[in-house]
């Protein structure tokens, strides 16, 4: 007798569906934490599709995203999986390393003191 343990995504079509990481959480909602305390973010979404994973950050919660932080497994071995997408859909940052792309996010808690 075999034992297999659920999946907690369960293939649909025999694809699998593309998720975060723990790892890749922890250093996102570490970066949504801080944001959370500097008062520019209030609420997030995560979805998890066939080709992509997105964290996506609202400044309200009836909002559209202010960013989406993506992950496309397919873009491994070229332009990088992970990247930021700004309200408008343009591409922030791209890259291989998470920490790396997430950069772009956190010059925002970076301000001049009046």
């Amino acid at each position: 007798m075999t034992f297999q343990s659920p999946s907690p995504f369960p293939a649909k079509g025999g694809q699998d569906q593309v998720a975060f990481h723990r790892t890749e959480l922890a250093v996102i909602l570490s970066l949504y934490g801080r944001m959370v305390a500097a008062g520019e973010w209030r609420d997030y979404g995560i979805s998890s599709l066939r080709d992509v994973a997105v964290f996506s950050v609202f400044r309200r919660t009836a909002e559209h995203p202010l960013y989406r932080i993506e992950k496309r497994p397919k873009l491994r071995n070229k332009q990088g999986q992970y990247a930021v997408i700004g309200m408008d859909g343009q591409i922030l940052k791209r890259g291989h390393d998470l920490k790396t792309v997430l950069r772009v996010l956190e010059r925002k808690l970076i301000r001049a003191i009046d």
